[in-house]
């Protein structure tokens, strides 16, 4: 294959998901080199799932009477904004994992425990029977090495937290979750009817410009496609508990958005995400699929608030099947759908290897921007609400039926050259970020506000 066949055919699939005109890829140029170190096509990923968002962009612009944009989308900067934007000077951020998350071998095979939160941490070694506060990963180790992998997951959902027994493709086809996920849509979309909303001139340098998004989304894959609308100038307003941290990716994920702080079991609190929701152009929330429903704002209510609301929803395992309710994060479901086995088994590995970056998690946030951008134009031109649903688990399925192409060229390493001359002042200290990997037309990626931490803003629309 060429270097970019296997991205064009991704692209096309993605795009033939969100109901996109075929005529309309036309626009697309795919540009730049190199592939990351993978067993499954993940720089195609990157590439047709940024070039996909661009594309929707670009129908936007086009709804208000421009020309077809030209959406140009390089392949290395893609990939490389899959693993990283943000490049600090002279400081660090926390890192990424808690002491003890990873994968371990149990008796029979292996499993991935994800404990960077810190009640998932305490239900995992809960099922274990550790100490939450004085656990070692040693002891971890020596503790999962009594379990069956597959008990123990149960055991450990069962308590609450988060873990994936390793499987390969072919046990994961023959489950009874992933036969569930092959037969749902990469990108699923219910229209509803609802009043025609004004709508002014949309500026080609920053189309997005006074769309407002309520972000109710939590690492990764959410946080990535708000950080996208950002960048294209929509206001994004970001909505966390109290409780929740996640100091590793909040420098990362918050570029261009404002943070604020809400309780939503508190009534005041409630009423006031009612009165955000209200006003907003676009809800992308990542909560389990009964969450919001708890919370007495499931699609009924949502739909009542704002019947022209465009609502992108996100879970992990999809949303059929016996796990469709199950907490879940991209390193889990590349353990639970082969990705990772996969990966073993072509290394000649003794453990399980995983994609070189969180491929399932970036490649879903830009399919939920496209998702965004496509039902905002759909809004202008029928005066359509609209729901969206993407899993991590779907994205999976779309990566595993792609292998790399072999022959393929590296990334090329990294050069002061591929960062961009703004200097952003977080409140962490100066940091770069690296170039936008696409434009659309006359726009390109810019924020307007750096990354802030979570709750440091006031709950209201500017």
């Amino acid at each position: 294959m060429t270097t970019y066949s296997i991205a064009h055919a991704m692209l096309r699939t993605i795009w033939n998901a969100l109901d996109g005109a075929p005529d309309a890829l036309a626009a697309v140029r795919l540009s730049g080199q190199g592939d990351l170190p993978s067993v499954f096509a993940t720089s195609d990923l990157a590439q047709a799932s940024v070039a996909a968002a661009g594309l929707a962009l670009a129908g936007l612009v086009q709804s208000d009477g421009a020309a077809p944009a030209e959406v140009v989308c390089d392949r290395r900067l893609a990939a490389m904004w899959f693993s990283g934007s943000l490049r600090p000077q002279g400081w660090a951020p926390p890192p990424l994992w808690d002491a003890v998350a990873g994968d371990y071998r149990a008796a029979d095979g292996w499993i991935r425990l994800h404990t960077n939160a810190s009640h998932h941490r305490a239900a995992a070694l809960a099922a274990l029977g550790l100490d939450a506060r004085q656990a070692t990963r040693e002891e971890v180790g020596q503790a999962v090495a009594r379990w069956k992998a597959g008990e123990l997951e149960t055991a450990v959902v069962a308590q609450g937290g988060c873990a994936a027994q390793m499987r390969s493709q072919a046990q994961w086809a023959t489950h009874a979750q992933g036969a569930a996920v092959a037969a749902e849509a990469l990108v699923a979309r219910q229209g509803v009817e609802a009043a025609a909303q004004p709508s002014g001139s949309i500026d080609p340098r920053r189309p997005l410009a006074g769309v407002r998004v309520l972000d109710l989304t939590r690492v990764l894959a959410g946080p990535t496609a708000t950080r996208w609308l950002a960048g294209f100038g929509a206001q994004v307003l970001r909505i966390d508990p109290a409780c929740w941290e996640e100091p590793g990716v909040v420098p990362e994920m918050t570029l261009g958005k404002r943070c604020a702080g809400l309780d939503l079991r508190q009534r005041a609190d409630l009423a006031c995400l009612e009165d955000l929701l209200r006003r907003a152009d676009v809800l992308v929330h990542g909560y389990r699929a009964d969450a919001l429903e708890r919370l007495g704002l499931g699609v009924q209510r949502r739909r009542e608030l704002n019947p022209a609301l465009v609502d992108v929803a996100l879970n992990a395992y999809g949303w059929s099947g016996p796990w469709a309710q199950r907490r879940g994060f991209d390193s889990l479901v590349q353990m639970s759908s082969g990705i990772a086995e996969a990966g073993m088994r072509a290394a000649a590995s003794d453990k399980p290897v995983p994609l070189p970056v969180q491929a399932l998690d970036h490649a879903t946030g830009y399919l939920m921007a496209a998702a965004a951008v496509r039902g905002l134009t759909l809004r202008r031109i029928a005066g359509e609400g609209s729901q969206y649903r993407l899993s991590l688990a779907r994205t999976a399925q779309l990566l595993a039926d792609h292998p790399a192409a072999s022959g393929l060229a590296g990334l090329a390493p990294e050069t002061p050259v591929d960062l961009h001359p703004h200097l952003e002042q977080t409140v962490w200290g100066p940091a770069r970020r690296l170039r936008a990997p696409l434009s659309v037309g006359q726009a390109e990626m810019a924020w307007d506000h750096p990354a802030s931490p979570l709750r440091s803003a006031r709950p209201e629309w500017l």
